[in-house]
């Protein structure tokens, strides 16, 4: 199975322990309290990073689009993180033991990212894969990366991924994506998952699920992905970017221990019998037994045997070994026969 090994030595790969990202964007809505309070309640949900988003007015928006809206302008101040509120996030991340990252919109933001806050990798947005002079320059950067796809055509992908790996990135993941706010289990195609594993069989493949609910996830696990990234959210009914599509800590805990959970069950393609089964052999496997009172010195043929429970006998399948053999002694009628009562 693919793998990929971010900076702080964790492993994932395909049908492995699930990566589990909580995705804060800007549902601490500016407060870098409540930015906190949301990385507390991903280490009490069991989330393996807490991911933010690094954008500014200046890295997010042309002033073409400010001219046009100017009211976004205001938002988008309102809810960004300065860099030293995002040093400080990321130091509080380590601190609670859980790993941060977030989303770089230009290349100061990539520097920053990885040169002061020490990320385990750089998540690339979606809006980003035709926009090869930024991925050459985070690729340069030679750290890991985790790429999501929405809005992509397998052969854009392909090409963002050429653009990044002849930058030196050697360690990628890759997120099946549907860029809709929320998106509908109607739209949400996630055996993508098998294709985009079929095209990049290098990399691990992951989910990035802007559905509602916890299904989409919990199916993408059982699709072998590697990483989960969900939309986190204290409050969904205060007013955001994307806070009503983002699941609260209850549900989003229930997520996790289902993802957790599945991955497990799903096992090994290897097949493998336990040993409690190996026991349960003796109580519900068939043994051959008598149709009939057998007398010491018969013949016995094929009429005068069946199976049936329990399996402590002769196999079913070892019938063809007890037709034509002579009986040692008396075999009462309806009993299992035993190897030692044969000659």
């Amino acid at each position: 199975m693919a793998k990929c090994v971010f900076r702080d030595g964790t492993i994932v790969s395909d049908y492995g322990r699930p990566y589990i990202i909580s995705e804060v964007n800007s549902s601490h809505n500016g407060d870098i309290e409540i930015a906190k309070r949301m990385i507390d309640a991903s280490v009490e949900i069991g989330c393996d990073c807490v991911k933010f988003q690094s954008w500014s007015v200046a890295s997010l928006y042309s002033k073409t689009y400010y001219d046009a809206n100017p009211i976004s302008k205001r938002f988008v101040k309102k809810f960004s993180m300065l860099p030293e509120q995002l040093k400080e996030l990321a130091d509080y991340c380590k601190e609670k033991g859980i790993a941060f990252s977030s989303t770089p919109y230009s290349e100061e933001e990539v520097d920053f990212l990885v040169d002061e806050c020490d990320v385990p990798f750089v998540k690339i947005a979606s809006m980003e894969l035709n926009n090869p002079i930024f991925l050459q320059y985070i690729g340069k950067k030679n750290v890991p990366i985790v790429l999501s796809t929405g809005m992509s055509t397998f052969e854009e992908i392909e090409e963002a991924e050429k653009v990044l790996r002849e930058s030196g990135v050697e360690q990628m993941v890759i997120l099946h994506c549907v860029s809709i706010y929320p998106t509908i289990l109607t739209n949400v195609n996630l055996n993508n998952i098998i294709g985009l594993r079929e095209r990049f069989e290098k990399y691990p493949i992951g989910f990035s699920d802007h559905t509602e609910g916890d299904a989409a996830a919990v199916a993408a696990i059982a699709l072998g992905a590697a990483v989960i990234e969900k939309h986190l959210t204290l409050d969904k009914s205060k007013v955001g970017m994307d806070n009503g599509m983002a699941t609260e800590p209850p549900e989003f805990n229930e997520l996790v221990n289902k993802c957790r959970n599945i991955q497990i069950a799903l096992g090994t393609q290897e097949r493998e019998i336990l040993q409690q089964e190996l026991d349960q052999r003796k109580n519900m496997r068939r043994s051959i037994v008598s149709t009939r009172d057998i007398k010491a010195g018969e013949i016995i043929k094929a009429s005068d045997l069946y199976a049936k429970r329990p399996g402590t006998g002769i196999e079913p399948n070892k019938m063809e070994l007890v037709i034509g053999r002579k009986a040692k002694t008396d075999i009462e009628m309806d009993t299992v026969i035993m190897p030692e009562q044969l000659d």
